[in-house]
């Protein structure tokens, strides 16, 4: 008692102290602004053709060894960007951190230069009288395991992604910057790429000269196993695979494929490439990606894509995804993500278009090629309603702010992820643009769907894969011009509200209900495989992964009122040891009970029991047809799946 008086005492005693006793001479600086030093990019022509070669041999040891040569028209300052703000990642990701070795040299003399102390993707150099051109040297040390980042060399395929071994010179916008890239293979593998081959000699590639922007946004998959298989006269899908087996797919597998870029192509009515090449990677050893550029795709899948076919959807929803973009993201671009280099920051307040769109039409798309069944369709729906519904942060934090989610969080794990919020603009996104699609639906008399605005919005002339630029109000005119309506108070109350309930009037406009049931469909069966975990969020409020350790606790759910949180490690429920089963027969066997679930759980070197109250037993979504005397038995969900040219 008397150490608690005597803290008292000093707590009272700092707390109000006069301000006379604080000190009255500290030392006082003046903020001093950085410099700009470097130069704001013009659009002007590059004087000069860059040259680059990268040797991607070394997948033993994931090295890529870069030789650049730079042209430069005067001597003075020059200064080298290496890419940060990444289109399509919608956030600052350059590797910066795995550049070594880096070495500049003119007429075979070595070149100093300095890192830029603001910005530290930037290089500074000092160009000596009569030179023309300089050269860098620097590896690329890719990363080996997955906790260094996404793993792009693997023992049979590799991911060469061009912003990752090249440098460019700041002052320019970057299609206008002339480059000419060769790449070295390993022996015996192929490559697939946006980019036309000018020559081809051995394992050494040479590329037809392109600018810069385009040489980003054409990424290479280069493999031992590799195929390619022809989709239409302009789309080709290219597979490489861990192993030879993997590369068997029938003509019923490859037929949704070819109806894939046949529907999109038809839902847009434009085709905005001259070629588009899917980049498939069937591998559990490169790294995971799906990732839109212009004219191609990077799509990264389990390698039994084709040999577990039947099993149910795995990630065939991916490549539909990812075509989509093609139109909603490169050619059709929010206004704040077009930037004319890799330095300048993406706005990503669209996003709930440009991801969230393209969510939407990746399914319906899925569908319409049959690659997805409409059943998995439905099953798809439901489980992202029913996701929502569970992330209650939306009562303090707008759809419209988790656009900033890419920056902010960088998809690094939350702990309270319901209550967070992560980037919910693609699955409440889908739902705000099937619900958009059903009231144009019912206010046009069934004439006209968001069908007529993907078209008039995101077509183009066949062909031009620029870029167009869109701002919110554009959006709101063109839909206005399919069906009038207060578009603009949709969307302020869907997107920028908080507060707002799930928006789940698309699913009964279009002829569904969102209902719980006892068994997991498929699509959430192969969803939780490939995750590797156990959803019961819609139970107890957990998502188990491996061992018994708990991966995620829903906010405000059974598991949270309990107090468990994730990172625990479950050793027995009920009395019994843990397993999968053991934890849904328990959930199950308290169904309309009063009684209580027992986890004992483990907390570092401590255990203990939670006391788990639910009595609904186990619960999975699931969309019920709505029926009866005057309700339209083929509803608009039903019409919206229907391809277009099967």
């Amino acid at each position: 008692m008397r150490v608690v008086a005597v803290l008292g005492v000093i707590l009272s005693l700092t707390i109000f102290a006069p301000a006379s006793a604080m000190p009255k001479n500290l030392s006082k600086p003046n903020y001093v602004a950085p410099q700009e030093t470097i130069p704001a990019p013009q659009d002007v022509a590059y004087p000069g053709i860059i040259k680059l070669k990268v040797d991607a041999r070394d997948h033993d040891q994931g090295i890529f060894r870069v030789i650049q040569t730079i042209p430069v028209a005067q001597a003075g300052r020059l200064t080298l960007l290496y890419p940060e703000w990444l289109p399509g990642n919608h956030a600052p990701r350059g590797e910066i951190e795995k550049i070594t070795g880096l070495e500049f040299t003119a007429n075979g003399d070595k070149l100093a230069w300095v890192r830029d102390d603001v910005d530290v993707f930037a290089f500074h150099l000092t160009i000596p009288e009569n030179i023309r051109t300089i050269t860098a040297k620097f590896e690329f040390v890719s990363a080996t395991t997955s906790s260094h980042g996404r793993i792009v060399m693997a023992p049979s395929m590799l991911n060469l992604r061009w912003h990752q071994v090249s440098l460019y010179p700041a002052g320019y916008y970057v299609r206008q910057i002339p480059v000419e890239a060769t790449a070295i293979y390993p022996d015996g593998w192929q490559a697939a790429s946006a980019l036309r081959p000018k020559s081809t000699s051995g394992n050494m590639v040479v590329y037809q000269k392109t600018d810069y922007d385009t040489l980003v946004d054409s990424p290479v998959f280069a493999g031992q196993n590799f195929r390619s298989y022809p989709l239409t006269s302009r789309a080709h899908l290219n597979i490489v695979a861990d192993d030879a087996k993997y590369l068997q797919p029938s003509k019923a597998q490859i037929a949704p494929h070819i109806a894939l870029v046949k529907e999109a192509e038809a839902l847009f009515g434009s085709h905005p490439y001259d070629r588009y090449d899917f980049l498939l990677a069937m591998t559990d050893e490169m790294g995971g990606i799906g990732l839109e550029h212009h004219r191609s795709s990077e799509n990264g899948v389990n390698r039994e894509y084709f040999t577990d076919w039947d099993s149910g959807p795995g990630r065939r929803n991916l490549l539909p995804h990812e075509i989509t973009h093609a139109w909603n993201g490169k050619y059709r671009r929010p206004q704040g993500m077009w930037t004319p280099d890799f330095r300048q920051p993406m706005r990503n307040n669209l996003l709930w278009v440009y991801e969230g769109q393209t969510q939407f039409w990746g399914y319906v798309l899925g569908a319409r090629s049959g690659l997805y069944s409409k059943q998995d369709t439905l099953d798809a729906l439901a489980a992202i309603a029913a996701g929502m519904g569970q992330q209650v942060g939306r009562s303090w934090r707008p759809l419209i702010d988790t656009t900033h989610d890419p920056i902010i969080a960088a998809r690094r794990p939350k702990p309270w992820a319901s209550w967070q919020r992560s980037e919910d603009y693609y699955n409440e996104g889908l739902l705000i643009w099937l619900e958009a699609d059903q009231i144009i639906r019912r206010e046009s008399g069934g004439k006209k769907s968001l069908e007529d605005f993907a078209q008039s919005f995101f077509g183009g002339e066949d062909g031009d894969w620029g870029v167009v630029t869109y701002g919110r109000q554009d959006v709101v005119a063109a839909l206005t011009k399919v069906q009038p309506y207060d578009w603009d108070g949709f969307i302020e109350e869907r997107v920028y509200q908080s507060g707002i309930e799930v928006p789940h009037n698309g699913l009964k406009l279009g002829g569904y209900r969102l209902v719980f049931v006892d068994t997991p469909s498929a699509y959430i069966l192969a969803n939780d495989k490939r995750r590797k975990q156990v959803d019961l969020s819609h139970s107890i409020g957990l998502i188990m992964g491996g061992k018994g350790t708990i991966k995620s606790v829903v906010w405000d759910s059974p598991a949270f009122a309990a107090g468990l949180k994730s990172g625990l490690t479950i050793s027995a429920v009920n009395g019994k040891a843990y397993s999968e089963e053991a934890l849904k027969q328990a959930i199950e066997e308290n169904r309309g009970s009063d009684g209580k679930i027992e986890i004992f759980a483990k907390n570092g070197e401590a255990y203990h029991n939670f006391m788990v109250d639910h009595s609904g037993g186990l619960r999975y979504p699931a969309l019920e047809k709505i029926t009866g005397e005057g309700v339209d038995q083929e509803g608009g969900i039903d019409r919206l799946l229907q391809p277009k040219t099967r």
